[in-house]
């Protein structure tokens, strides 16, 4: 994973939290929701590029 990937799927993981908190801090579960999809999102990201990076070496 190129470092600029990489640093975007950290940047968007934690716009996700963040949006996550947020949403649950002000009793909104459509925000609460969104944040999670986005982290998630970026997780399974970082993950894939990981695992296939695994298979390369």
């Amino acid at each position: 994973m190129s470092a600029k990937r990489k640093a975007n799927a950290k940047v968007e993981q934690a716009k996700g939290a963040v949006k996550e908190n947020v949403g649950r801090t002000v009793g909104n579960e459509s925000m609460t929701a969104e944040g999670r999809t986005e982290r998630a999102k970026a997780d399974l990201r970082e993950a894939g590029k990981k695992a296939k990076n695994a298979f390369k070496r």
